[in-house]
């Protein structure tokens, strides 16, 4: 039986063996899953902006692409996680809401999901899967035995990457 490790919005928390993650209703937000396939060791953020720099309140560090992503994995790596290891897989990253200017500004959606794969690739961790962009929310849940996603959307069923 494994252990269900709820991630909350501007969160991130690490799961062990058998463990599973579940982050719900990602819309313009990210889920970020880092793992260690050797170790079983699976982190999840959930991250709602792409950078910490912009905004004046950014204390909590899991609500931004840039900070939530170093935190998680300096977390991994202390409970046994091997950087270079790592893999990630990524969802969420939707335009919501129509929007009639054409700017990419207020397309939170697509800034985030650049802002994760530019850190991602910073830190030479590969997107070996991905399910992002869309006008549709997502809830995800990883498994940290087999690795595998869960993604669920509604009237798009469920598919696993």
């Amino acid at each position: 039986m494994n252990n269900l490790i709820k991630v909350g919005m501007a969160d991130y928390k690490i799961g062990k063996n058998d463990d599973s993650l579940i982050t719900l209703g990602l819309g313009s937000c990210v889920g970020i899953v880092l793992y260690d396939k050797f170790k079983k060791i699976g982190g999840m953020a959930h991250i709602m902006l792409p950078s910490s720099k912009d905004i004046k309140n950014n204390s909590n560090k899991a609500k931004f692409a840039d900070t939530a992503l170093k935190e998680m994995l300096n977390d991994m790596i202390k409970q046994g996680a091997s950087k270079n290891r790592m893999i990630a897989k990524i969802a969420g990253g939707a335009q919501m809401f129509n929007i009639s200017i054409k700017s990419d500004t207020l397309n939170i959606g697509r800034r985030n999901v650049d802002a994760v794969k530019s850190i991602l690739s910073e830190y030479r961790i590969n997107i070996i899967s991905e399910d992002v962009l869309g006008n549709h929310g997502r809830t995800i849940e990883f498994n940290c035995i087999n690795g595998e996603l869960s993604i669920k959307t509604i009237g798009k069923g469920k598919k696993i990457i």
